[in-house]
């Protein structure tokens, strides 16, 4: 697989197959992806990955907990501008129609977005944090290791689903894993084996036109 393929063909799957993922492929990626770019080299990225009887433990806490408040960080601000809520309720309408869950159907709506919860069904999942005296550059840093993992984990076969949701459970994860409270959950991200029949893995993603969001100077024609 190129990385062009690896791009192409990324996307946030939210079902997964129950097969074991091994040990050693995560290692490998996980390795691999130490090499992302970083800013004056500060690497401020760590993790927790779990799978098996802790990565079930931890579910069961998530569902008997309710989301933090307040929240540790906001993830949706883009929302309240009328351009970037249109790109949200896009791939809202298109998820939720592969899934035939209505607009007005709120309890199905509900569970879905529960699912997110026990990370769409996939047996592993990486818990990313770091301190909170991070700046927005080391964000940065942050969403390019993720990236890398992302791209490495397509190369190895794999899927995944970035969860800036498992945000909103912060404190309880962090309580339940023995993470310093001085540190930011950031995300979560579900790791394994795509189902390929499940329709909520295949519905159309829209990009905005490069035109709209790029420009170029001082090439020649």
């Amino acid at each position: 697989m190129t990385v062009a393929d690896a791009v192409a063909s990324r996307r946030s799957v939210r079902e997964f197959l129950d097969t074991p993922v091994p040990h050693a492929t995560i290692e490998r990626v996980l390795d691999q992806a130490r090499w992302a770019p970083s800013g004056c080299n500060y690497q401020p990225w760590e993790a927790v990955v779990l799978t098996g009887a802790p990565l079930d433990a931890l579910q069961k806490v998530l569902l008997a907990a309710t989301p933090d408040d307040p929240a540790e960080y906001d993830w949706a601000a883009p929302a309240a501008s009328p351009r970037y809520q249109a790109r949200l309720q896009g791939v809202g309408a298109a998820m939720y129609g592969a899934l035939a869950i209505a607009r007005e159907d709120k309890e199905n709506r509900t569970d879905f977005t529960r699912a997110n919860l026990v990370s769409f069904g996939a047996p592993v999942l990486l818990l990313c944090h770091f301190p909170k005296f991070m700046k927005e550059p080391q964000w940065s840093d942050v969403g390019m290791w993720l990236q890398t993992i992302m791209l490495l984990l397509r190369g190895e076969g794999l899927d995944s689903c970035p969860q800036e949701y498992m945000g909103n459970y912060g404190r309880t994860i962090k309580a339940h894993l023995g993470l310093p409270e001085d540190h930011m959950l950031f995300c979560g991200l579900a790791i394994g084996w795509k189902d390929d029949k499940a329709p909520v893995n295949h519905f159309g993603r829209e990009r905005v036109p490069l035109a709209e969001q790029v420009t170029f100077q001082g090439f020649q024609p």
